[in-house]
């Protein structure tokens, strides 16, 4: 088993590059591109509507022939099976990666540098130095972004209008909504706390100025449950223990069925959001009730991304070359924009592609623009942040310890919890780490 080392982060707006050391092949050197590639790729997504964008490329030449292949999304097994068959050599040549895994991916030696391979100036270079952040491993590129999708907070106006307050800014107007709320609608909740999602608890300490990991020397500097991270944690075990909030799991029939009733009147998600709310509430009459909003800050505007996804060229790709012409389609062209077509409220890291998702966004049922508000969230993205190696080892750590909150758990006991695994974790597997 070879030990390999690799500079994380250091050509964008964090301040260090990061250190990751695993076990793994080294990377595969980056070959010769070629200027007019062709052959045949195969492509895995999870993500809606990407066969059609296949397609469309498809259609757009005929040097180069895409087969795709939906995969299961990363909750349910995905990664996993992207990981084994590229160990095995028969992985897929183009791979959808979200940004918290992408960095197990690259330390596991799993995926090709793009550089050499793609158009950096007409595609990278472009990019604002969040986004590079998320993609950028020392001095090499692993992937092109797709969405930069910004937190936001989403709230069935009308009920904001019973309980007599207006958006909430701060957090602390947050929960005197909340309370207001509770007293002309003793039943409802104003949004709820989503135990199975350990990256929106991410996403609030990020936007509270929290760095879970860094480095400091040759080593990962470990904090998920830094200062930040604590000041989130009591805030929203304040809220769930005057039942402005519900604990539940996002995505379960529970939380659908309370949307729908108005057992729950508020997400917290992020741009992405909008389909999966609509999904739930039209069959009840709720057009035009639901609104976009900046979430709530402490005092200053600040946001942090939520999700977001990126594409890949897997090492066991046998045509490269023809892999980074799709991935430039994929990332880069307003026509796989278009061919996707009406499958979600996207909100993209390459400029200039975010309207031609809004125009194939039909946002009819909402309240507001909500874009003005996503590019409003975007402008504000707290900088700093970065992934660390091996982010299921946290993500299995909070998740599971969330599962103690309706029986009494803590939210500060499950971020200390996360701490403790994400250290021994980080250590188990070969990685020098100090808290």
């Amino acid at each position: 088993m070879k030990r390999r080392q690799l500079l994380l982060g250091a050509a964008s707006i964090m301040a260090s590059a990061a250190l990751i050391t695993g076990c793994g092949s080294t990377p595969a050197a980056t070959p010769t591109p070629t200027e007019d590639p062709s052959g045949t790729i195969t492509f895995w997504s999870s993500m809606a509507g990407m066969d059609k964008v296949a397609a469309a490329f498809n259609a757009s030449q005929g040097k180069i022939k895409v087969n795709f292949e939906t995969v299961p999304n990363g909750a349910s097994g995905g990664y996993a099976k992207l990981s084994t068959a590229i160990t095995a050599g028969n992985g897929p040549d183009v791979a959808t990666i979200e940004y918290p895994q992408l960095p197990q991916f690259v330390s596991n030696g799993q995926l090709q540098p793009l550089d050499g391979l793609i158009n950096k100036a007409e595609t990278v270079d472009k990019l604002t130095d969040g986004t590079k952040a998320l993609v950028q491993f020392g001095e090499e590129t692993y992937a092109l972004p797709y969405d930069a999708a910004p937190m936001i907070m989403w709230y069935r106006k009308d009920m904001l209008d019973k309980a007599g307050v207006g958006v909430p800014k701060t957090w602390d107007e947050f929960e005197e909504a909340g309370r207001k709320l509770k007293a002309v609608a003793p039943e409802a909740h104003l949004a709820s706390f989503n135990p199975n999602e350990a990256a929106l608890t991410a996403a609030l300490s990020w936007q509270a100025g929290a760095k879970w990991f860094g480095t400091e020397g040759d080593s990962w500097k470990v904090g998920v449950n830094d200062e930040p991270t604590q000041k989130v944690a009591a805030f929203w075990q304040k809220l769930i223990d005057q039942k402005i909030v519900k604990v539940q799991q996002s995505f379960s029939d529970e939380w659908s069925a309370d949307l729908a009733s108005g057992a729950v009147v508020g997400v917290l998600g992020a741009n992405w959001s909008a389909t999966g709310i609509q999904k739930r509430t039209e069959a009840s009459g709720q057009k035009g009730q639901w609104i976009a909003a900046e979430v709530p800050n402490w005092g200053t505007p600040a946001d942090a991304f939520y999700g977001g996804s990126s594409f890949n060229i897997t090492k066991s790709s046998k045509n490269p070359a023809a892999a980074a012409k799709f991935i430039e389609f994929l990332a880069t062209n307003p026509d796989a924009i278009k061919a996707r077509g009406n499958t979600g409220s996207a909100f993209l890291a390459f400029p200039g592609l975010t309207p031609v998702a809004q125009q194939a966004f039909d946002a009819s049922y909402f309240g507001n623009d909500i874009y003005e508000v996503f590019d409003n969230a975007y402008s504000t993205i707290t900088p700093g942040w970065q992934w660390g190696p091996n982010w299921d080892i946290t993500n299995t750590a909070l998740k599971d310890a969330y599962g103690k909150l309706t029986t009494g758990g803590k939210v500060a006991d499950a971020v200390d919890t996360a701490q403790t695994a994400t250290v021994a974790g980080l250590k188990q597997n070969g990685l020098s780490v100090k808290e």
